[in-house]
């Protein structure tokens, strides 16, 4: 009976110890797969390693594996400066993230503030661009200035030859160009419009000319 429960208690040492020694093995494993390392790229060095340090107290050295990557997503697209971004892992405890810092497109008033919109449609307050950039004035939506843009992408006019866009109720645009002539637009067939007025804005026969006006679908009015 004696012999008995000493062969029992054996067997439960054994078991003990090998249980131990897997729960070891796994946490040993866990570890070693923890991020030790974040490398954040692509904006100023001071932006890169405060992004750094907030994905580090998010992940609180998570194991690579095990990273949620909605939460990790959503942090980094918080930052009002990130165009897009790529996110590598590099096994077995490294995690880089290459930036692409979005580009600010113009100046605009918000609430009674001026704002940098930026080219991933973001509002951002402190400025953050030495450029000269074109003023918006009205009320446009992010959207309708985004529309307007590519039209002026697509025409011969350089959006660095604006000044200032004005927006009207009747979701018109008028453009002022840095040579202070002023291009009014019409509320359809934007699109056409513009390729009209840059037949005039172009030719020397018409340098005089301080506003062109093409609100009159096919017609082009042209004031000195």
């Amino acid at each position: 009976m004696h012999q008995r429960k000493s062969k029992k208690i054996l067997i439960y040492l054994f078991l003990l110890f090998l249980v131990g020694s897997i729960n070891n093995i796994h946490i040993n494993n866990l570890n070693f797969l923890s991020v030790k390392e974040i490398n954040v790229t692509g904006l100023e060095n001071k932006e890169n390693s405060t992004l750094s340090k907030k994905i580090e107290r998010l992940l609180k050295l998570d194991n690579i594996y095990l990273i949620n990557k909605k939460d990790l997503n959503t942090l980094i697209e918080s930052n009002n400066l990130v165009e897009k971004y790529f996110i590598f892992k590099r096994y077995p405890s490294s995690l880089n993230i290459n930036i692409d810092k979005t580009n600010f497109l113009a100046k605009i008033s918000k609430n009674g503030k001026i704002y940098d919109l930026a080219s991933n449609g973001k509002l951002i307050e402190n400025r953050h661009s030495n450029r000269q950039l074109p003023f918006v004035f009205g009320n446009p939506e992010i959207v309708e200035f985004f529309n307007i843009k590519k039209i002026i992408d697509e025409s011969q006019i350089s959006f660095e030859e604006i000044e200032s866009l004005y927006f009207f109720l009747s979701k018109r645009w008028d453009l002022k160009l840095r040579n202070n002539i002023i291009i009014k637009l019409p509320n359809d067939n934007t699109k056409e419009g513009l390729k009209l007025v840059s037949e005039f804005l172009h030719n020397n026969e018409f340098k005089d000319i301080k506003i062109i006006d093409a609100r009159i679908k096919n017609q082009i009015i042209l004031n000195d």
